[in-house]
């Protein structure tokens, strides 16, 4: 092994283009490309014609560098009807340059950013001639790489039928995963939606549930070694979504295209591509401990926004009838009452949902929409995307999926003032599903609408590629809770989870803070909260999303202390900046958010016991804080005015399905 050296000689011969593939193939060691801090590394290799790498750090202490290996060698490369490119692989030359970007964001977890990675370029071709590169990019403590296709002679475009690409993980290696269904079963046959349930701290190469993989983020364990988090971005019409096969028994997981029956079986499993062409990016981010992948931006910092916004863009806290109140709440008076919510709260939203064109009809509607403007509160509404991959009965269908009526729809909705769509009931990842997800986001842009994505696949870079893309569901989201107990008795477990894994690659609707103790309308039956008005009001600050769709009811307003409803009255729902404080997926989690000048520091506890820690608190130190928790005797929401040290340190208390949140 060497240290990567860049060559300025094909620095000037390639000039950074993908021709000159005549050259003849040359012998070239391994070569390690670094970070710009110089502590993650990928090394890349060809051995025996096929192109492999492996990925780390290195650990500094005591001034001794030492290198940890995350990723063991692990195989790439992608099969197409033109030519095979995972073996009888030969490297032409290699390119190295850097990348430097500044960029902002109005809708995710931070809002500026400065990028900084080194880039490898490797040109490769295989036994018949026909050329492949390979883009790795390295910054500080994430990897990204995808492959580019040139024109092949006079063939211009190819199906990729399959990737090589994997992740090789040591024995020791414990994973938080989250398997694929398989398709078209589930309620009214609408999977894979992406809501199957996590299991923490599972051995690497255990079956997944029903032998289809893993969805996307993946995030794996090494004991004292570190975490490694495996996810892609940059996702378009272009291509299709992928996931992670089952593992071998040595740990080697894959890339895995969509399955035949997604979408009802129509479309492709792999990809069209028109040449020159790309693939999205693989992700990789690893560190010796959580704070990377609870703040890592990999997944934006390679992407690029793709088309301006027509309008600006509004965030903010929307009410929901259907949550708690269920179908028989989308009528015309129970609307005007979350109307009226929303506007004592001093929301932004309401989002309607389901049914609104038979239980209300579109004229009513109409009215229902001049109320809610004239008490300043804007409207998101619900569609069925269904055109004919699932038996999802619930109106209104057949107008996402088309384009002459979806437009027709569009020009309707923005006269009637609407704001945003809640679009429901995809059909899977298939090329086919992803060109209607990038079509809804463009026309929607056209007419000044935004977007939330439910029943849905996981985000890959849309919050800075599509300037109206607000969040999707793809997780095991609030609903549940309302439809099984099971999922109330988890609730803490799964919010622990989501910071790590789901939420922290893309913006996620969950649609939570539960203030009913008991989840029907009448506060009085059905499904029981197991956690603490804290731990609710601690997911809107632990939980990213530019539109929150919060699970409030009217009853709310007057059962519960002034102090709770005052604090989701002002928790803003977008940040500039995320510090990861401490935690375990799945235990517990402590995080801290910055909107402007104001911190808010929130904390979740789905240990069996009470968890009592000293914590850091910087942006807090020497200033008297609120301090929301749930009393002495665990059970007993209260807020109090603390001071904290000058050294910033603070211990909090937070008990069984409890949490805190600390802000000025």
């Amino acid at each position: 092994m060497k240290d990567f050296q860049f060559s300025r000689f094909w620095s000037r011969v390639m000039s950074g283009s993908l021709g000159l593939m005549f050259f003849a193939p040359v012998h070239l060691d391994a070569q390690t490309i670094c970070s710009p801090d110089g502590l993650t590394f990928l090394k890349f290799q060809v051995q025996k014609g096929k192109p492999c790498y492996e990925a780390g750090y290195y650990d500094v202490e005591n001034g001794q560098k030492k290198e940890v290996l995350l990723l063991e060698q692990s195989p790439l490369g992608l099969v197409t009807n033109i030519g095979d490119f995972t073996e009888k692989m030969s490297v032409v030359n290699t390119e190295e340059s850097e990348r430097r970007s500044s960029y902002k964001l109005t809708r995710s977890k931070v809002s500026s950013v400065d990028y900084h990675a080194n880039v490898l370029r490797v040109n490769l071709q295989n036994a018949q001639k026909q050329s492949l590169q390979i883009v790795f990019e390295v910054s500080n403590h994430n990897i990204a790489f995808r492959y580019v296709l040139p024109q092949q002679g006079e063939t211009a475009c190819l199906i990729v039928e399959r990737e090589a690409t994997g992740f090789d993980f040591p024995a020791n290696t414990t994973s938080f995963i989250c398997p694929q269904s398989d398709v078209q079963m589930g309620w009214k046959r609408t999977k894979p939606s992406y809501e199957e349930e996590y299991k923490a701290d599972e051995p690497v190469g255990t079956p997944s549930k029903y032998g289809r993989g893993y969805t996307f983020p993946c995030l794996f364990h090494e004991g004292d070694n570190g975490w490694v988090l495996i996810s892609e971005t940059g996702v378009t019409g272009k291509y299709c979504g992928s996931r992670l096969s089952d593992a071998t028994d040595k740990g080697l997981y894959t890339i895995a295209y969509p399955m035949q029956g997604e979408n009802n079986g129509f479309g492709s499993t792999g990809a069209q591509l028109g040449l020159p062409g790309t693939t999205p990016w693989r992700t990789i981010t690893l560190g010796k401990t959580l704070k990377p992948i609870v703040e890592t931006t990999v997944q934006f910092d390679v992407v690029d926004q793709l088309y301006e916004p027509s309008v600006t863009y509004k965030p903010g806290r929307s009410s929901w009838s259907w949550i708690v109140w269920q179908d028989a709440s989308m009528c015309y008076e129970d609307q005007k009452t979350f109307i009226d919510l929303s506007a004592d709260m001093g929301w932004e939203y309401i989002l309607m949902d389901a049914l609104w064109e038979t239980q209300v009809g579109r004229e009513r509607m109409e009215e229902l929409f001049r109320y809610a403007q004239s008490k300043g509160v804007d409207v998101f509404l619900w569609y069925n995307s269904n055109g004919g991959w699932n038996d999802a009965p619930q109106d209104v269908k057949h107008r996402m999926d088309n384009p002459i009526a979806r437009k027709a729809e569009m020009k309707w909705l923005k006269k009637m003032g609407v704001k945003g769509l809640k679009v429901d009931f995809f059909g899977g990842d298939k090329q086919e599903t992803m060109r209607l997800y990038e079509a809804i986001l463009s026309d929607a842009n056209d007419y000044g609408l935004q977007i939330i994505f439910h029943g849905c696949t996981l985000p890959r870079g849309w919050e800075k590629m599509y300037p109206n893309y607000c969040a999707s569901e793809a997780v095991l989201a609030s609903e549940n809770m309302v439809f099984q107990q099971h999922f109330c008795d988890n609730e803490a477990f799964n919010a622990c989870l989501h910071p790590f894994i789901r939420n922290t690659v893309g913006s996620m609707d969950f649609g939570g803070t539960f203030l009913n103790k008991y989840l029907n309308r009448n506060n009085d039956g059905g499904s029981i909260r197991r956690t603490t008005d804290i731990f609710e009001l601690a997911t809107a600050i632990v939980f990213q999303s530019s539109v929150q769709n919060f699970a409030l009811t009217p009853n709310n307003l007057i059962e519960q202390p002034a102090f709770e409803i005052d604090f989701m009255k002002n928790v803003p729902t977008t940040w500039d900046e995320v510090r990861f404080i401490d935690g375990y997926p799945g235990k517990y989690i402590v995080i801290a958010r910055r909107h402007g000048q104001d911190w808010y520091v929130a904390g979740l506890n789905a240990e069996p016991s009470k968890k009592t820690i000293e914590i850091e608190l910087p942006m807090f130190a020497g200033q008297t804080i609120k301090y929301y928790h749930d009393g002495k005797d665990g059970a007993t929401p209260s807020m109090d005015n603390v001071n904290i040290k000058k050294n910033g340190r603070f211990k909090i208390t937070m008990p069984t399905n409890g949490g805190v949140v600390l802000c000025r």
